[in-house]
């Protein structure tokens, strides 16, 4: 099992809310994400503690191949870490934009396309998100929506709470809004095109770059299906939040001992700590997590013990 040192991101709409909420230091201002396991070519993480120390994920899976990603997932990414795991601080409005599917990545050269998922940590009084359209959009309206900011009027908003989950698949247009501070778990890839940015300059007076025309092939413009997804957490069992092609995600929360039998799982297991604290024990090792961190299970560990201090709540991902 790993545990890694998280890559912080500034960014113009960056807050202050996530090296709080890691209980980390850091001179930096504006952070708008944390990325805690990434295999992201320029953006790798590094293992922090234990006699792997230093090592990047993509060293440790040249070296530990399937008994990290399990059989299914080496043969089909090979050395890449197919999953890309963020803590996303809003502190301002994000730009509208959406991600291309697989088809159209790698039609565009790019390796895997974007689909993802959200799980609200905190939203502040107010706080909202787009997901999609409110009503289907001829795509002759593109260009005018764009120009004159009338994209905003037809983005499907929801207004967000602690524990609101959300899918975005490939295609679907959106946009995390002010106050929101959310874990995005996604497939391994930084292509973002940006639709909109409310004409927001940076240091230098200069509006952010949009991608207007690669964006228009990658939109599903009958896309209407952005609703928060409907769960119960049930205390001390996993609930499944999300079961797609590109990740599944659970949801447990826990405040005595439990052991998860990953016996049947040809796959890695990630585990993020939304709250509390917990000692993970796996093949006589054991690996101590609090609110913030992520921990790394690799395939071939066939049971973890999970031991909560108190009430401890954790989203659990993983590609079968």
């Amino acid at each position: 099992m790993w545990t890694f040192n998280p890559i912080f991101k500034p960014v113009v709409w960056g807050g202050n809310k996530i090296s709080a909420y890691k209980g980390i230091e850091t001179n930096l201002d504006n952070i708008g994400e944390s990325w805690e396991l990434s295999g992201v070519t320029g953006s790798e993480s590094v293992v922090s503690d234990g006699p792997d120390k230093g090592m990047t994920i993509t060293e440790l899976i040249r070296r530990d191949g399937i008994s990290l990603l399990g059989k299914k997932n080496h043969q089909k990414f090979g050395d890449t870490f197919p999953l890309l795991i963020k803590f996303i601080d809003a502190n301002a409005d994000l730009s509208v934009q959406v991600h291309p599917s697989d088809e159209l990545a790698q039609k565009r050269g790019i390796k895997y396309g974007k689909t993802e998922m959200w799980y609200v940590v905190e939203a502040d009084h107010g706080a909202r998100l787009a997901n999609g359209f409110n009503r289907p959009i001829d795509d002759s309206e593109y260009v005018h929506l764009i120009e004159t900011g009338e994209i905003m009027e037809v983005l499907n908003f929801n207004n967000v709470k602690q524990g609101d989950v959300f899918y975005i698949p490939a295609g679907r247009v959106h946009a995390i809004g002010t106050g929101c501070f959310i874990v995005e778990i996604q497939q391994t890839s930084d292509t973002t095109y940006r639709l909109y940015d409310y004409h927001r300059k940076d240091k230098d007076g200069n509006e952010r770059q949009l991608h207007t025309e690669e964006a228009f092939d990658a939109i599903n413009f009958n896309d209407t299906e952005g609703k928060a997804l409907e769960y119960t957490l049930r205390r001390d069992l996993p609930v499944n939040l999300v079961a797609s092609p590109f990740f599944t995600t659970n949801v447990y929360q826990i405040d005595h001992e439990v052991m998860r039998d990953y016996s049947e799982w040809d796959t890695f297991v990630v585990i993020i700590c939304i709250w509390g604290a917990a000692t993970v024990t796996a093949s006589g090792e054991s690996v101590h997590i609090k609110t913030g961190q992520t921990i790394l299970i690799p395939a071939s560990c066939k049971s973890v013990i999970v031991s909560p201090e108190g009430v401890f709540e954790a989203l659990e991902t993983f590609i079968k």
